[in-house]
């Protein structure tokens, strides 16, 4: 299979477009199913389109990768990127779920026999936001934002009820997420409900995303993936996919048990050992956040001051 990255870009009317990169050009999508003679009356001018139709849009994108037709493609160096899905369904996220990142934040190496998988909700149309966007830190409701690399699992296919055995079935595949997190408000005091997921998840541009969705079969193990956050220049996530406590298959198979995970849904998998809030370092204004995870591509976001 000829590699190929799916992404959304902004057209020149502004308005998100859905692209396909094959080595360093960027096609549209849509132009590039028409001119191949392909289109089957599909209509694939957003990822959503594409994603909610996967089944029938993968062979088709696998085939035009290995042998374009003559339309103009432009360099990624020139292409203003958005966050790849506008927007997510729904924006899963796995709550300690690397085994040296629980022993960085608890001190104690985890049991996963006493264990089940955690998940929480970010809000996707508010916090989602793309490659080069700002991360505008909510002055106004914390001053502890912490920074969290992870590898998201874009659902392709419906999944309710799906074993661990079968769950990869569903999978279009994988992009990069930075789940920030309000670390001031991990906690409530004045509520017998102590965990205080919302406070701490989620706020406008809180999960950058990007910068691009890299198909499930061009990655032969996803649980073994290199991933690296630097902020401005120092290292402080190195660490790799293998530290998962449960895997993507897992995971699936634990949220279909309760609801139907739908095509364009977003799980963010979670982070491994080296956030800020284990050493109290946090963002600040005029800090940048680069995110390389193996394969995947790269996700770099400047910081400013919101509101």
């Amino acid at each position: 299979m000829v590699p190929y990255r799916l992404l959304s870009y902004f057209a020149d009317t502004g308005e998100p477009r859905a692209g396909l990169l094959i080595g360093d050009l960027v096609y549209d999508l849509d132009a590039l199913t028409r001119a191949a003679g392909r289109d089957h009356g599909l209509q694939w001018s957003t990822m959503l389109d594409i994603l909610r139709d996967w089944e029938a849009t993968r062979p088709i994108l696998e085939i035009i990768a290995a042998d374009p037709p003559p339309v103009a493609g432009w360099p990624l160096a020139a292409t203003r990127l958005m966050a790849p899905i506008l927007y997510p369904g729904a924006l899963y996220c796995a709550a300690a779920n690397y085994s040296d990142h629980l022993e960085e934040m608890t001190g104690k190496a985890p049991d996963k026999s006493t264990l089940a998988p955690y998940f929480f909700l970010k809000t996707p149309v508010q916090s989602v936001i793309g490659p080069g966007a700002e991360i505008r830190l909510p002055t106004r409701h914390t001053g502890k934002v912490d920074w969290e690399a992870e590898i998201g699992v874009v659902i392709g296919r419906a999944a309710r009820n799906v074993p661990a055995a079968r769950a990869m079935d569903h999978v279009a595949g994988y992009v990069v997420v930075n789940d920030l997190s309000a670390r001031d408000h991990m906690r409530r005091d004045d509520w017998p409900f102590r965990s205080d997921w919302f406070g701490q998840k989620c706020w406008d541009t809180s999960a950058p995303m990007g910068p691009w969705i890299t198909p499930a079969a061009a990655i032969a193990d996803p649980h073994a993936l290199a991933i690296r956050t630097w902020v401005n220049e120092a290292l402080r996530q190195d660490s790799s996919s293998r530290r998962m406590i449960f895997d993507i298959p897992e995971q699936i198979a634990a949220i279909s048990r309760q609801l139907t995970l739908r095509p364009g849904d977003v799980i963010a998998t979670g982070t491994c050992a080296g956030v800020g809030h284990a050493r109290g370092t946090y963002l600040g204004p005029g800090d940048r956040v680069r995110i390389e995870i193996e394969g995947l591509g790269t996700l770099e976001n400047p910081v400013v001051a919101g509101l």
